[in-house]
């Protein structure tokens, strides 16, 4: 199984910047797509997501603002946000479309971590 931990996560004021951290581990295979979502009310709001080869794509609430990356051999993905907003606040979880050795692809979800962006 993929295990997801999420860092990064903080009190900032607006216009102010953060950097998420995701690492991926367990005996993975290969990592197909890492992305980024935040909690909405009743679902969750997917922010960015990168793929393998390094396509990205992104929401349009927050082009412009955020810029996802990721480390492969390190099986990690960040989320860079700048001029944030109190609206950008929510839980912030990371997600993979990974294969373990031996078994199909599949998605996993780490736990979340806290944004808030208050003065």
């Amino acid at each position: 199984q993929v295990q997801l931990v999420e860092s990064g996560g903080d009190l900032v004021r607006p216009g102010g910047s953060l950097r998420l951290s995701c690492a991926a581990s367990g005996s993975i295979f290969s990592i197909a797509v890492m992305g980024w979502y935040r909690q909405a009310p009743g679902h969750r709001e997917l922010i960015a997501a990168i793929t393998s080869d390094g396509s990205t794509t992104y929401a349009d609430s927050v082009k412009g603002g955020f810029t996802i990356s990721r480390d492969n051999a390190k099986n990690a993905v960040y989320l860079q946000m700048n001029s944030l907003k109190p609206e950008d606040t929510a839980v912030y979880y990371c997600n993979a479309d990974a294969r373990v050795q031996l078994t199909p692809r599949d998605i996993y979800w780490g736990q979340g971590t806290q944004v808030t962006v208050s003065s």
